[in-house]
């Protein structure tokens, strides 16, 4: 049943993620950095410790009493993360929306969960996933298999994104339809976004000493309960404080680069109604992590929890387009490579679920 619990937890994690930027397309009269910054207040300043302060008693007390070399690292891959945030931007501009988006993914999802238990395999820490239990017990063949088979339904949904606007656009068009198409400065930048990425799943790495102490209260308070359901909260609150200044010097960039501050008290717009969709595109953004930390303490820590959540929000990327009819007017072919595609990406769930419970 834990395992069953941590893998519905991801979902709803993975569908905030896949749906959290519909919101924003109800923004009037804004800029994209100007509705961005806005809707990232709330999902990395607001929400966050507001989220810890009622999961969490005494959260503030707990960073507060952490190692500075744990808050460091923490607020450091917050801040990489951030960086590799922007830069899927650029990758998708020189690849294409389908081909950028899966390779980017993809990296994200290979180098989040191999590296750090590259790591700790040679600095052997406690308790901690290496990477040799991938190859030497049943459980990591198949979690393995698992990673594998997804990255397999990403070059499907990818090479469907390709064929899509190979297609649409008409035959004028390059392989990606995007006239700014490099393929060769495009895979390095989506290297680049991928790895660092990834730095998210490093930084709660880096942050678990403060969520095992939020844990060990909680144990303390209600004995032989398990693990605590919030205790990646309070790790959260650090993690997104970096993310939060990447974003905002890069918004505040475009903001006086494009001539777009007076965006925030312009009243010819319904600043309002704006303010409102983006809180509710941030908030729904923040609850990935809220319920990805929930699914954590279900499946324990390592790449199954970063496997199945990168894993859902592909899948319900997706799955949106084909809802929304985004794929109207394609080949039955191109149609049934993306349908094949969201297949593979169930089948590799279905396989790291299954490795949680070997």
């Amino acid at each position: 049943m834990q395992v069953l619990a941590g893998v519905i937890f991801h979902f709803i994690g993975g569908f905030a993620s896949g749906s959290f930027y519909v919101p924003y397309k109800r923004v009037k009269g804004w800029a994209w950095e100007t509705f961005w910054i806005i809707g990232g207040l709330f999902s990395w300043l607001i929400v966050p410790p507001l989220a810890a302060y009622l999961t969490i008693p005494g959260f503030d007390e707990i960073i507060r009493n952490a190692d500075r070399s744990t808050l460091g690292y923490s607020y450091l891959f917050g801040l990489l993360w951030g960086i590799g945030g922007l830069t899927y931007g650029l990758g998708v501009r020189y690849l294409g929306v389908s081909l950028g988006s899966s390779i980017i993914l993809g990296l994200t999802m290979v180098f989040g969960s191999l590296v750090p238990s590259i790591f700790y395999y040679f600095n052997g820490s406690e308790g901690k996933e290496t990477i040799d239990l991938f190859f030497t017990t049943a459980s990591g063949l198949t979690m393995l298999l698992g990673l594998v088979v997804c990255i397999s339904g990403i070059w499907l949904c990818g090479k469907a994104g390709v064929l899509k606007e190979r297609e649409l656009a008409g035959a004028t068009a390059d392989a990606s339809g995007n006239k700014d198409y490099r393929f060769g400065l495009g895979l390095l930048v989506g290297i680049i976004s991928g790895v660092l990425s990834a730095c998210f799943n490093f930084g709660l790495e880096a942050g678990k000493p403060m969520a095992n102490v939020a844990n060990a209260l909680w144990k303390a308070e209600n004995p032989g309960q398990g693990e605590f359901l919030f205790q990646n909260n309070v790790t959260y609150v650090v993690v997104l404080w970096g993310g939060l200044t990447t974003n905002f010097l890069w918004c505040m960039f475009l903001n006086a680069r494009n001539r777009t501050f007076g965006d925030y008290v312009n009243t010819k717009v319904p600043i309002t109604r704006n303010i409102l969709f983006c809180a509710l595109a941030g908030t729904t953004w923040y609850m990935q992590f809220f319920f990805y930390g929930m699914g954590e303490s279900r499946l324990g820590n390592g790449a199954s929890s970063w496997i199945l959540h990168m894993a859902f929000i592909i899948l319900i990327a997706n799955a949106w387009g084909v809802i929304l009819k985004e794929w109207k007017g394609v080949s039955k072919k191109t149609y049934a490579t993306i349908i094949s595609g969201i297949a593979v990406i169930i089948l590799s769930i279905i396989l790291v679920g299954l490795a949680r419970a070997l």
